[in-house]
């Protein structure tokens, strides 16, 4: 039987969400929690992400409403705790938006994105109690874009270089100390500082890098795929190459997918 309510509708997908935990609902739906529903979150964010580096509309719009959906199946859970509810998750929404854009829904002035920018960090900091620039910062993100997010929030409170060839220049100094490492530790402690260096330099040319190393991983996917796939047609295995045929089959590939 159709269910017959107005599909490009907000109440519409609460409503359906409700009867999937119902006691005649779906037996997937109704084990859920909060923390069994954390991977299906954190991979429907990434491929709302795919969706935006493909520049596909239609997809995009579909890894949205599967986002939005599981949002409104975690306001399910928390309602039926007794915790919070889809309102309570709009309504501090909408007065977060409010509170942090005073220069839209007040009187206050600002000069660009630069001052909002330190505004919104400022009314966070007012809202959160917190004396740190750093607070609420969530652990849980991977670890480059949360490097990227710690730097920029430390640059916004004034501690940054003056200019990006000191940047470029700790960049090096840690390659070299990377290469000076004697064991194991001290490796895995230098990598992580030319890494975190790294991370500045992008912060600086205005590159994201999760976006950046997507890209990268996606072009050398594509790549290694096209050697196998020649590999295949001459029947050979791409293991079996030297270094120099194998690199031969990689320039071939660069040609048919440059940049």
């Amino acid at each position: 039987m159709a269910y017959k309510r107005k599909l490009d509708s907000f109440t519409t997908l609460v409503d359906i969400i409700a009867r999937l935990r119902g006691p005649a609902g779906c037996p997937w739906d109704q084990e859920q929690t909060h923390v069994s529903l954390k991977p299906t979150l954190l991979e429907e964010c990434y491929e709302v992400l795919e969706a935006i580096d493909e520049g596909d509309g239609k997809k995009l719009s579909e890894e949205l409403g599967d986002v939005l959906m599981q949002i409104v199946l975690h306001a399910q859970v928390a309602g039926e705790e007794g915790e919070f509810t889809i309102r309570d998750v709009l309504h501090g929404i909408n007065s977060k938006l409010i509170h942090r854009h005073p220069h839209v829904f007040g009187s206050a002035k600002v000069r660009g994105a630069r001052d909002v920018v330190l505004s919104w960090e400022a009314l966070k900091q007012e809202e959160r109690g917190t004396t740190s620039l750093l607070a609420g910062l969530p652990r849980g993100m991977p670890a480059l874009a949360y490097s990227q997010a710690l730097q920029r929030r430390a640059a916004r409170g004034g501690f940054d270089w003056r200019e990006i060839d000191g940047v470029l220049e700790k960049l090096s100094e840690e390659v070299v100390e990377l290469q000076d490492s004697v064991d194991h530790v001290e490796r895995v402690r230098e990598f992580g500082d030319l890494l975190f260096a790294l991370v500045n330099v992008a912060r600086w040319l205005d590159v994201d890098l999760e976006e950046a190393l997507r890209l990268a991983n996606e072009k050398f996917s594509q790549r290694f795929c096209h050697m196998e796939a020649s590999c295949r047609q001459r029947g050979v295995a791409l293991s079996s190459l030297t270094l120099e045929q194998q690199n031969e089959l990689w320039e071939d590939a660069k040609k048919v997918l440059p940049e």
